[in-house]
């Protein structure tokens, strides 16, 4: 492991408060991370109490086992953005099943095509809130805002080049919520994991 792929020492630390059973780190874990695992489990079931239930979940796996976290592994981030894709995808897929077997609408495939664009949505939102602030803030102008790159490079306060590199590697980024094996992407988030 290379000096640069050494985890924050706030993550060691905090993996090492939980596994002590310190409630303080628990409730600062969920200040730091809360919405970011209420907003992609909310992206992947598409209902308020689903993905509180999910946050609940989250939080409580944390809780219970927090030696499933290996720092050594990557950011603490990442880790929760799979354990969250995991259960809300488990989640999605328990419930869709169960209205298939009372006879709800749809098929065994619809569900599975549900569940991946769900997962692949999920991932390209935490791309996109992962990725660098200058890249974020150049793709929000440009397809958010319908800015093209000289008026980015002008809003931004850059050159017309350093906008459109920007623009290109905050896509390229983008571009990976599709893998389900991608380099440097959080496990479980691609794909209907």
């Amino acid at each position: 492991m290379t000096k640069r792929d050494v985890p924050p020492r706030w993550d060691r630390k905090m993996q090492q408060r939980l596994a002590r059973g310190e409630a303080a780190a628990l409730g600062e874990l969920y200040d730091r991370f809360a919405s970011l695992v209420h907003g992609l489990a909310h992206r992947v079931l598409g209902e308020e109490r689903a993905a509180d239930a999910v946050t609940r979940d989250v939080f409580a796996h944390v809780w219970q086992h927090p030696d499933t976290y290996d720092p050594g592994q990557g950011p603490l981030r990442t880790w929760l953005a799979a354990l969250t894709n995991r259960l809300a995808v488990q989640r999605l897929r328990t419930t869709g099943t169960a209205a298939l077997a009372r006879g709800g609408p749809g098929t065994t495939e619809e569900l599975e095509r549900t569940v991946h664009h769900a997962s692949v949505a999920a991932r390209a939102d935490y791309i996109v809130q992962s990725m660098p602030a200058p890249l974020r803030a150049a793709l929000e102008l440009a397809y958010f805002q319908r800015r093209d790159y000289h008026q980015t490079a002008v809003d931004l306060g850059v050159t017309d080049d350093e906008a459109r590199r920007r623009l290109r590697l905050g896509l390229q980024l983008l571009s990976t919520a599709h893998d389900t094996g991608a380099p440097d992407s959080p496990p479980g988030i691609g794909g209907a994991a």
